[in-house]
């Protein structure tokens, strides 16, 4: 930093920001913070980073925009091809700039002289508004990922993640890139039993010396996770499905009533239910339908195992909206067969089976590039009325501002920090949970 008269300039992330009349104590502590606020973040250090579009393009959208889902290819056999010529089914996601995190500060004449007063607020407002995004990330991961891996003991250790393995593995996920966010207490039993085998290498000895839960189990980069959600047990009661040939045809887009193409999210659906007590259905409770197995994506072959699915939504009464979508190409169309994830489109009548039966902790695991975070944007005009610090974080680029205005009156100061993000999950089947205990 330096001074020049009563201008301090402060480089970060090779911006030059220029604040006015400041004290040289709040602008070395800012900087100090935002410095050391991506080193908070453990689901964020994994996640893939996305810049949107461009701030004056965000207003118009109002922080909303598509990303590419990927696409899934076809071929056919033989040389005459005249019946199979079709189009692109080019998916895409919504992504939302939807999180904002404010830490608003009465900061007295007395309190600015003071640098470790302004450094206690600012370190626990970085670990707060870390946290923050950490946990947008784990929500967004641990309740929408549609994989659901039931263990009706306690975590074991490489049997867990091994059935995580094999579920995504015969669906035909990628293989490469996989994460997963083990919770401390879950963590204790894999640790315990990579620490007891009887192997020399440093993975067994860090095991039991740190109780650390290694990378590299059953193809997952594990990390442990120091604030799991817990999902309580499903209470819909006995469910079934409520109508027949409910199937979803993927699509790049669907027509409005005016005529307007308008793009489709096609990761999930609406299924109409009977359930006993439809109240007490919640967001994240997990199910299988009888009958509905998964496919591989690619080969559509059978894998014997049914399809799990999770609550995402509740839009009206008997309705639940659900992840994935069923695409049982019970249209026969080009996108169903390129997209379908299931045997069979569900019976009129076919049992809903509730998969979380206990209160439980989630301990997600996923395709590191399906889980998105984008860094948002907002303006503080300097010198309408306040002073701004602005930075963004040198690994992440996430936006931080500190603004603070005074009163003649106290001779106190309003200060806040701000933070401006999104979340995405791109394809729910790269994703899911383990939940332990389940009965």
């Amino acid at each position: 930093m330096r001074l020049s008269g009563n201008a301090l300039v402060f480089l970060f992330s090779q911006e030059v920001i220029l604040a006015t009349s400041m004290t040289k104590e709040e602008l070395t502590v800012f900087d100090s913070m935002v410095e050391g606020f991506d080193a908070m973040l453990s689901y964020g250090a994994i996640a893939r980073k996305l810049d949107p579009l461009t701030p004056e393009q965000m207003v118009h959208t109002r922080d909303r925009f598509w990303i590419d889902a990927p696409m899934i290819g076809s071929n056919y056999d033989g040389f005459d091809q005249t019946a199979n010529f079709d189009g692109l089914t080019e998916t895409a996601v919504p992504a939302t700039v939807g999180f904002h995190k404010a830490d608003p500060r009465i900061l007295s004449a007395k309190n600015l002289r003071n640098k470790t007063a302004l450094t206690n607020w600012m370190d626990a407002s970085k670990i707060k508004m870390a946290a923050a995004v950490n946990q947008a990330l784990r929500t967004t991961v641990a309740l929408q990922g549609s994989q659901f891996v039931k263990r009706t003991v306690a975590a074991t250790g490489f049997d867990d993640l091994a059935l995580a393995m094999a579920a995504m593995t015969e669906q035909g996920v990628p293989n490469a890139d996989r994460a997963a966010m083990i919770g401390v207490r879950s963590g204790i039993g894999m640790a315990a039993d990579l620490a007891k085998r009887a192997e020399s290498t440093s993975r067994s000895s860090n095991a039991y010396s740190t109780a650390l839960v290694a990378p590299g189990i059953a193809n997952f980069e594990t990390y442990s996770d120091d604030a799991p959600i817990r999902l309580t047990p499903a209470t819909g009661g006995a469910t079934t499905v409520n109508g027949a040939n409910q199937y979803f045809e993927p699509s790049a887009f669907y027509t409005q009533s005016d005529g307007e193409q308008v793009n489709l999210d096609n990761r999930r659906q609406n299924l109409t239910i009977t359930a006993a007590t439809y109240a007490n259905i919640k967001v994240g409770d997990a199910f299988t339908i009888a009958g509905v197995n998964s496919v591989h994506m690619i080969e559509k072959q059978d894998t014997g195992q049914l399809q799990t699915f999770r609550v995402v939504g509740k839009p009206s009464a008997n309705v639940i909206q659900i992840s994935p979508a069923i695409i049982s190409n019970g249209g026969s169309t080009i996108g169903g067969r390129e997209y379908q994830n299931v045997t069979a489109t569900p019976a009129n009548g076919a049992a809903i089976t509730w998969l979380n039966t206990a209160t439980a902790e989630l301990n997600p695991f996923f395709v590191k590039s399906s889980l998105v975070l984008i860094p948002g944007t907002f303006e503080v005009e300097v010198g309408a009325g306040w002073l701004v610090a602005k930075a963004t974080t040198p690994k992440f680029g996430l936006p931080i501002t500190y603004t603070r205005q005074g009163d003649i009156n106290t001779l106190n100061l309003k200060a806040r920090l701000d933070i401006d993000f999104g979340t995405v999950l791109i394809n729910p089947q790269f994703a899911g949970a383990i939940a332990f205990n389940q009965v």
